[in-house]
């Protein structure tokens, strides 16, 4: 028989799931319940949480101001590695997964408790995520995940539950999607958005304005970097979680970074997400043309190969993992030289690179001009076009006998 839990660690962010999962704990499991909320951006969201949590029935309440810490060590990482999920997806939320829960297990430590929980779903990838990370901190630690036990199994239960308790909760009837918010993303699914045919409705964005109706007139904006993290918008020195807020403001107002998509989940099912994440968007595009002309070739189509196994380590919750960290060693070896500045246009949800120049630029205008050089002899080109055929010839004079 199992000891009993004499203290939980609840990654709480006083949403629906948490709020009801913080009363539900406190009630099924006859424990102290602690309440820990990372803010890595949410805004106006946290205001309420540490009061809500104390009447919701928390021991303690910990709230932690770790956006710098996100973007410095979670975010700009993965951008030095240009990770992207199936095409479209910047990784928002799989980012932050692992920060709050490392810091959550820091928590626990602190506070001498035996167990830990969140408000992550059966379904969903943020189990695994949370799950892994709190097992490599600690592989003994007991995990309590309510949507695995509970018959509160439906957003509207849960609703009831909490008219019930007196819990009051952000999500109504009225507007049944979820959304979670961070400094690189807002994400929005369930509700009305289970329906793939059915378009997010307008009022639902709050990153960005639509495209439609965002200035007509362009905006430039020079981006700076630095062995590839940004580290400059427009001249101003900012820092990372700074720079990202304002990449925000810049994409937003010009409607940049929406997307709408069905992924494929660790879980197997697939799912139908809606994204704002207008700074990332500005960021993803200005690195790719900054290392256009400092990385050498066959080490960016060799590093390119690797996106996709990077970005699924980080989606699927391996981020404190051996493989991901030889992958991030290998990344920033090749962002030594990724320094410089891009030129940038934002307009009606575009980007688009207009320059790019570094002191460490391997772009040579002596090399590719169509004048007349002295540092390229156009006649080498025979030989080597006539070595690279040398199996095609030969397999087209077997073919003819």
């Amino acid at each position: 028989m199992a000891k009993k839990i004499e203290k939980i660690v609840l990654a709480y962010s006083g949403g629906l799931d948490t709020s009801v999962i913080l009363k539900w704990l406190a009630e099924t499991y006859q424990c102290q319940v602690v309440a820990f909320c990372a803010d890595i951006g949410q805004g106006d969201e946290l205001e309420p949480v540490r009061k809500k949590a104390v009447a919701t029935g928390a021991s303690a309440v910990y709230v932690e101001d770790l956006r710098e810490t996100f973007v410095a060590d979670f975010v700009f990482p993965a951008f030095r590695a240009n990770a992207i999920y199936e095409g479209q997806y910047l990784l928002g939320t799989s980012l932050a997964r692992p920060l709050i829960a490392k810091a959550q297990m820091e928590v626990a430590k602190k506070e001498k408790a035996d167990a830990v929980s969140h408000g992550a779903t059966g379904k969903g990838n943020d189990q695994v995520r949370f799950e892994l990370t709190y097992l490599a901190m600690d592989p003994n630690i007991r995990i309590v995940a309510p949507w695995r036990e509970w018959d509160l199994n439906s957003r509207t239960k849960l609703m009831d539950y909490a008219a019930k308790h007196g819990i009051p909760v952000p999500t109504t009837k009225a507007k049944p999607y979820s959304s979670d918010r961070n400094l690189l993303h807002i994400s929005f699914e369930g509700g009305i958005l289970e329906d793939p045919w059915r378009a997010p409705i307008d009022d639902m964005f709050i990153l960005s304005v639509s495209p439609e109706k965002a200035p007509d007139k362009a905006e430039e904006i020079i981006l700076a970097f630095e062995s590839g993290n940004p580290v400059a918008v427009n001249g101003e020195r900012l820092s990372p979680a700074n720079l990202l807020a304002r990449l925000n403001q810049l994409g937003g107002r010009h409607g940049v970074g929406r997307v709408d998509l069905v992924e494929n989940r660790f879980v197997g099912m697939k799912s139908r997400g809606v994204y704002e994440t207008p700074g990332g968007t500005i960021l993803r595009a200005a690195h790719m043309a900054m290392e256009s002309v400092t990385l050498d070739r066959e080490v960016a189509h060799l590093r390119d190969s690797l996106i996709p196994r990077y970005a699924e380590l980080v989606y699927y919750g391996f981020w404190f993992s051996p493989e991901m960290e030889l992958l991030q060693k290998m990344v920033d070896d090749t962002q030594k030289n990724v320094t410089g500045e891009v030129r940038l246009k934002l307009y009606k949800g575009c980007v688009t690179v207009l320059g790019r120049r570094s002191e460490k630029s391997l772009y040579r205008t002596d090399f590719v001009t169509f004048e007349e050089d002295d540092v390229y002899s156009q006649a080498d080109a025979t030989g080597f076009i006539r070595l690279n055929a040398l199996r095609l010839r030969i397999r087209a004079m077997m073919e003819k006998g």
